[in-house]
Parts: C-alpha cells; structure tokens; sequence
C-alpha cells in the first residue's frame, strides 16, 4: 500500500482539492435535466440530414434546430463558403478575416441548434448575378468534388437544399443548389472522384429536396406540388420554446451581417419539394431506418438504450450509467460502421454528463512557440456517487503514459501536472484553409482529410482513460488556456502555437507620387521568449532600401521593438508588393499576427503573410483637413493618413457638439447611417456645413427605412443597385465633371486593378440638382448611374458614392486613390 501510494504522488506532480477553482469545460457544456433526457433519446436515432447552401447566413437556423433537438437527427450545415465577400458590421475586416469570423458565428449558431457545421474550398467572391460567373470563379468540378466529400463523409439520408439551380436571386445561391443536385447524383457513384474512395464509401440519400421559400411568418407560399410540410413553430415543453425561438437566438450570431432574428412564436410551416431520389409523402424521412437495427448487430443496443431513457432518473443520472457503459462495450464488437463512431461519441458525453464527471487540460500559457517549455495540468473531478476510477492519463507528444488507478470521490478533484518540450517542427496555429496560398475562386488545401472541416483540430490533447466495475472509456481532451476576466468572468481560449518572432505593419500601403523617400515602420514582437535576430524588408527591384537588414533582442516573451526603413523609388522603379522578413538563426518568418475578438466568438489567432504595396503613380492632391465619421469600421482614415492629410477621428459627441467648420472635408465612413444613430439626429448640422462651404462625402448604406432617408440636401434614394463584376467598363456620363479632372485627370485606366465589384447600394432615383458622374453595368444589364452624385449646396458640395473605396484603397488601387483625392478637393 505504501509503495503504491509512492508511485502514485511521483506519477502525480502533487494531487490536491482545487474546490471552486475548477472551470466549466466548454464541451459537453453544462446542460439541464431535461436536455440530458434529450441526449439519451438522440443515443437511440440513427437518422441524418444536410442542408446545403451558399453563405454562412443562409441556413435556416428552424429547421436545423428543429431536426437536432425536435427530432434529434444528426442534422449539419454544408455553407459553400465561409462569406469572405460579405460586408461587415462590426469591425474592419475583410476577405479572409471576415471568413474567420463568420466561420466562428456558425459555430456559435450551431452551439444553439445542435448541428453541426461544414464547408467547401469555395471563395465568397462578392455579389455575382450568374450561376456560370460563379462556377467559373469557383471551379465546378473542384468544388463539386467537396459537396461530394461532404456527402460520402456526413452519409445524410436527406439532402435539403436552400435554393434551386434557377431560383436564388444571387449567383452564388443557385451555384450551391446546382452543386447539391450534382453531388446528389455523383456521390453514390463509385467512378466520380474515385481518390476519394481511399477514405470513404460512395453513398446514395434517400431524397434530395427543395426548402420552398418562407422567410418571415407572414409568408405564405402555395402549396407545391410533390412537397411535404413541417411546422418549424413547433413548441418542446422539454426545451421550453419553440424552435422558430431557437432560431432567433441560432441565427443572432451572424452579427457581423446584421441578421438578428426575432424569437417568433406560433405556426411556421415550411414545404420540401421532391427533387430526386425516393418521394416522400408524409414525412422527410419516408422509408428511412432510423433505429439501431439499421446496424448490422445493434438491435441488441438499440434495446438497452430504449430501457435507459425509459428508466432515466432526472435527480439521480448516474443510475443510468451501468446500462450505458455496457452499450458502450457491446459498441466495441460491432463490426466497422461510420453510426457507431458518432453514437461511440455521443455516448462519450452522455456518460460524463450522467456521473458529474468534468475533466480538463489546461496549459499554463495561451500562446507557445516551438522549442519552448510548457506545462500542462489535468484536472479530474466526478460530482456524483457512482465509482469512477482515474486509469491513467497519456500526456501529449509521445510522453508515457501515467498509470494511476485512482478512485474519483464525489465532489474531491485531484490533478496532474505534465512538463513537456514543444519540438522545433511542431505547426504554427493557423486555420487549415489558410496555411496553403490560396487560387482564384477556392482554398488550397492538399490534405483531404481536412477539406470542409470548420476548424482545426486543437493543437495538442491529452488522453484520459476512466473506468469502473461496469467499463472503461478514454476521453480525448484538448489542451487549453483558462482566464478570469473581471468583467466577463471565466473565459476558455484556444491553445495558440506562434513563431517565436512576428512582424508587423502598421501601414500596408505606401504611395510615392515623387522620387522622395518614406518611412516604412516595422513592429517586431517576440512571441516565444529570449530572441535575438535581424528584420528586413523584401522589397521590388529597382527601389532602394536603407538600412539592409536591423537587430533586435529580447529577453523575454512579449517584448516589442519598432524600426523604421528609408524606401525610396529607383529609376524606372514600378508598383509591387514588398514583404517584412525576420532571421533568427537559420529560420526565417515573415509572419504578422492578428487576434480577432468579439465577444460573441471565442479570440480566433491568424498568421497572416507581412507584407504591403509600394505604390509609383503621379498623385496631386490639395490640402485639407478632415473629419472621418467611422461606421462599423473601414480602412480608408490610414489610407488618407498615407497620402498626407491630417485625419480626425468624429465620435458622437464631436457631432453633436464639435464645431464642425474646422474641417474643410467630412467623409462619413461605410454604413455609418446604418450604425451611429446620432449622425441621423444631427444631419441638419452636416448640411449646414455643406453650406457654409464645406465638403461631405458619404458612402455607400443599405437602404432601410429611416436610416437612410434625408441623406442628403436634395431627395435621394438608395437602391440594391450594384455592380459586381470589378472589370465592368465605366462610362463619364459628365466628363466636365471636377471631379473627373481636378486635381487629377481619371481616365479609364484608373478603373484597372479593381477588386471584388465596382460598387454597391448606387442611388436608385434622385433629384436633379444631383449630377450623375459616372455609369456602369454588369453584362447584360442596363445602365446604372447612381454610383457616384454629387451636388453643390450653399457654398459647399455633397457627395454619395456606392463606389467600393471601402475595398480598393486598402488594397492599394491606383486609380481609386486618384478619384478619392478629387472628391476630397471638391470645393475650396
């Protein structure tokens, strides 16, 4: 006895009571009585459903609810893309950032409606208004082969489709249901995508269907033929709301759209047309099995689970757990079936949940860097009177395992604490979509495996084998960061794996419109600890760069260091990016890092490329002083910094109070009507200024009612006009036009090198004291002109422009630049 007690505390660093200390682990989070019932039941349906759509808010967050936690399905959401072209509301990111966030606000919906989330390699592009645009930007047999990957790897019995291959109003939406129709088809057969077959099985749903449009309640569709209703409106007495309310609250998350949903209440009936396969007339799942019986051997565990939930003891859960960990071992002799995989999971957590059973893995550090130290603590505590036993715990990275054999007393925590090395060639924290340079249209990613996945895997887990006299598991648990925020309270974060140095740019867009040299600044930043090393600037051929390469050292972890490079154009020097490089011994990284919050998501950590745009281009400009009303947040304020102009932030108080008149130009920042209620309550100033010679210019809001009414001196509305092919041909309608001309001469080159679109939300119809400047269409479409207005009132000049400035001066278009800086110098 002694000696195994000796044994034990070497193997434990120390084992101790943590009482309150311990933190709710994030998954299986804490769930009610109820819900646990729930969670039995779901252990005894084996039925699946995918819905498929194009963007991350376009499911419907109802019926994905409604089949998870109503019917308890295995329900998932395919999004073609992660909404990289989308606007955003909250914040300045874009592109790829953005896709980051509205990756996380579908998980984060998911957490609410119980599905689970999937996408392809396809790119949001922005708004397109063909399905041939779309899969030629996209790839068709590319992405297809992913519908398909999903297809064979989720194995649903049903396939739903938000849209149809001619019905979506948006390229994108009609691409993702000809995607799905194909897919459906192609999935089952084993000569389509056959590189496939090395990991999975080709599979054929049962049905594929058409979710006939119903957006608001108020809606009501005829009914389609061959289609088969459900009531999403339906109420769970178990859940307490109904599943129209979880949609409010799934569908909420989408933050960064602006697509908060009510909790509605009542009747929501929603049809599902047959498209292909079997047809369905009382029921989406029509001569499907979706009992244990549909698994060779499983009827037997199928019984026991029955018996389970019929016997379940909301005040005594672990009553169930003799009956649960002999499913769990009768699961062991099952042959191979992808059901008892997820079943072998859910059952994982419904076991825990049952015994009160939480354990966790917490690192010392939110971030580390490769060849560094760490530590790791495993905490184990069962709050219940059912006889766990601690087996052992398999620490990360190949460490032996730690054999314990320790029985977990009700409510008596213990802990074990792992030291461990990082090697010098573990990956950098990055989501797999990212890691490869991305084409055209869609990500490159090599390995398969990890195609559609919503996010890595967790760096680093720690196996935890449980037992007692009824079975034994071993739970994988991810190794993770644990803080207390005095605000927000205990806050879980990801495990992060950085470079030991990152680099960053403060300005990524430089514009020499002489031959005089600038300052590029570099921030330096250890991530790992002591460092020392060199920075420098990968700059194009034929501009000159002082000094060649910088020091740095740091002794410690978050450190920083600012130098500063003299760049300056050579002969015959041209535009072209540059990149920021940093050397420690033989590695060399040239990766920034970006952490991404919200409160509404967990931190994401990204390792963007460092690197910016020398821009060689003639830029006249007039001076003048700016205010800049920001809205959600946009790049275009440190891009007029760059140019030269004297930049001041307006907040609410400045426009209430401020004297406005000490600006000669006033930009009001995207969708700022939209965002800052007090820029509508005080536009009888701005007009004022305007009128005392001033010169405001507003860009593009989406039109809704009251927030974009009065925008300006004159009538005007705003329109879902766009265009959104970035090549679309301009036309001057008003070549005299100043703005065409003064202080630069903008010709149609300046409209080369556009990205994503031309512009968006053009005014529809406005007075005619406005002069229309500059027209353009996509393919096919007839003119449109209300990109860019302007008009002169008073002593001053307005401006409303759809133009996507937003997108091209960060991205460092020339030409947009050249037209900014003549709106600026309107006036005066």
């Amino acid at each position: 006895m002694k000696q195994r007690s000796r044994t034990v505390l070497a193997l434990l660093a120390f084992l101790l009571p943590i009482g309150l200390l311990l933190a709710q682990p994030q998954s299986p989070r804490a769930i009610n009585a109820a819900e646990l019932r729930l969670a039995l039941k779901k252990l005894t349906v084996l039925g699946s459903v995918l819905y498929v759509a194009a963007h991350p808010d376009d499911d419907n967050t109802a019926f994905l609810g409604y089949m998870a936690k109503g019917r308890l399905m295995r329900a998932g959401y395919l999004s073609i893309t992660r909404g990289e072209g989308g606007q955003n509301l909250i914040g300045s990111e874009q592109g790829e950032l953005l896709g980051v966030i509205r990756t996380q606000e579908l998980l984060a919906s998911r957490r609410i409606d119980g599905a689970e989330q999937y996408f392809t390699r396809a790119i949001d592009f922005g708004f397109s208004k063909s399905l041939e645009e779309t899969m030629n930007i996209w790839g068709r047999e590319k992405i297809l082969s992913d519908v398909v990957w999903r297809i064979r790897t989720f194995r649903p019995d049903v396939v739903v489709t938000r849209f149809t291959p001619t019905q979506g109003g948006h390229g994108n939406h009609t691409s993702s249901a000809e995607l799905a129709h194909q897919a459906y088809a192609a999935a089952g057969d084993p000569t389509r995508f056959p590189e496939q077959l090395k990991y999975v099985q080709p599979w054929k749903p049962k049905r594929l269907l058409w979710n006939v449009f119903r957006f608001q309640q108020a809606d009501r569709p005829a009914v389609p033929e061959r289609s088969t209703s459900l009531d999403l409106g339906t109420y769970s007495p178990l859940l307490g709301e109904s599943f129209t309310e979880m949609a409010g609250r799934s569908r909420s998350m989408n933050k960064s759209q602006g697509t908060g949903g009510g909790q509605n209440r009542g009747e929501f009936v929603n049809y599902f047309q047959h498209i292909a396969g079997d047809t369905a007339t009382k029921d989406l799942f029509d001569g499907v099995n979706t009992s244990w019986t549909r698994v060779p051997g499983g009827a037997a565990v199928g019984d026991i689970l029955e018996e389970a939930y019929r016997s379940y003891d909301e005040e005594n859960p672990e009553k169930s757990l003799p009956a649960l960990f002999r499913v769990y071992a009768e699961l062991g002799k099952l042959k191979d079936d992808p059901w008892i995989v997820i079943k072998k999971r859910e059952l994982q957590d419904v076991i825990k949940l049952c015994g009160g059973l939480w354990i966790d893995a917490l690192s010392t550090e939110n971030n580390v860097s490769p060849g560094s130290d760490m530590k790791v603590t495993v905490s184990a505590i069962s709050r219940s009177l059912y006889p766990f036993r601690l087996e052992r715990v398999v620490a990360p990275l190949g460490k032996a395992d730690s054999v314990l054999n320790l029985q977990l007393r009700n409510n008596q925590p213990v802990q074990a604490i792992f030291g461990m090395k990082l090697p010098m060639d573990f990956p950098y924290t990055q989501p797999n979509w990212l890691v490869e340079p991305q084409e055209l249209g869609a990500y490159r990613i090599s390995n398969q495996l990890l195609v559609g996945q919503a996010e890595n895997t967790p760096p680093l887990t720690v196996k935890v084998g449980i037992a007692s006299n009824d079975g034994a598991m071993d739970l994988e648990v991810p190794v993770r960061f644990r803080t207390v925020d005095p605000v927000e309270g205990e806050q879980y974060r990801p495990l992060v794996i950085n470079p030991p140095v990152t680099v960053n740019l403060p300005e990524k867009v430089y514009i020499f419109s002489d031959g005089i040299s600038k300052s590029v600044l570099v921030n330096v930043r250890s991530e790992g600890g002591k460092v020392s090393g060199s920075v420098a600037l990968r700059v194009p051929q034929g501009w000159k760069m002082t000094p060649l390469s910088i020091p740095f050292e740091f002794a410690q972890k978050d450190e920083n260091q600012s130098v500063s490079f003299s760049v300056q154009p050579g002969p015959g020097s041209s535009s072209g990016s540059f990149q920021v490089e940093a050397t420690v011994g033989d590695s060399k990284m040239q990766q920034d890092k970006i952490t991404i919050r919200y409160p509404h998501i967990p931190p994401q950590t990204v390792f963007p490329r460092a690197e910016g745009r020398l821009l060689r281009f003639d830029l006249k400009k007039s001076e003048r002083r700016i205010g800049y009303i920001m809205g959600p947040g946009d790049e275009i304020p440190t891009a007029l910094k760059q140019i030269g102009y004297p930049v001041t932030m307006l907040s609410d108080d400045d426009l209430k109070n401020g004297g406005l008149n000490t600006y000669d130009v006033i930009v009001a920042g995207v969708r700022s009507y939209n965002t800052r209620p007090t820029l509508r309550a005080n536009q009888r100033r701005l007009m004022e200024f305007v009128e005392k010679g001033g010169t405001y210019i507003v860009q593009y809001m989406t039109p809704r009612r009251a927030e974009t009414e009065n925008l300006g001196p004159y009538p005007f509305t705003v329109s879902g006009d766009r265009v959104s092919v970035e090549e679309a041909p301009v036309r001057f309608i008003a070549p005299d036009n100043a703005v065409l001309n003064i202080p630069n001469k903008i010709t149609q080159e300046d409209f080369n090198g556009w990205i994503q679109e031309r512009g968006l939300y053009f005014a529809g119809k406005w007075d005619q004291r406005y002069a229309a400047v500059i027209a353009s269409n996509d393919p096919g479409e007839p003119s449109k002109e209300g990109g860019l207005l302007v008009a002169q009132y008073g002593k001053g000049y307005y401006v409303y422009t759809g133009f996507a400035f937003f997108r091209q001066l960060p991205a460092g278009v020339p030409g947009a630049y050249k037209l900014f800086v003549n709106l600026i110098s309107l006036g005066k």
